[in-house]
């Protein structure tokens, strides 16, 4: 069993920036692939940036490239998700997931493991 607690959620002017965390705890995750997704209100949930736990294979959604970065830190089993340049339309509830094996899966249905999500609210 694997939990996963997002924080760092946060009402931000446009411009501004968040650092989301994700900690893991229950097992080991060598082999999982970390995800962050995010759903706005009416819209489906979308796959923002992922990363490999072991370090690698990073990739970001095209809307979020050059202003996000993922990282991880496996000492501290915790996954964080640095925003900058935030706009309006990056509001959303922002969920970490984690998948068991293999790569990047751009789908959320391919994770298996979820946290409970934080608000991310940004102002005009």
């Amino acid at each position: 069993q694997v939990q996963l607690v997002e924080s760092g959620g946060g009402l931000v002017q446009a411009g501004g920036s968040l650092r989301l965390s994700c900690a893991a705890s229950g097992r080991t995750f060598r082999s999982y692939y970390m995800g962050w997704f995010r759903q706005a209100p009416g819209k489906e949930r979308e796959f923002v940036a992922g990363i490999r736990w072991s370090g690698g294979s990073e990739y970001y959604a095209d809307s979020v490239k050059g202003r996000f970065t993922i990282s991880r830190d496996n000492a501290k089993n915790t996954v964080y998700l640095q925003m900058s340049s935030l706009k309006p339309e990056d509001t959303a509830v922002y969920s970490c997931a984690a998948k068991i094996s293999g790569g990047v899966s751009y789908s959320w249905a391919a994770y298996a493991y979820w946290g409970q999500g934080t608000q991310v609210t940004v102002s005009s």
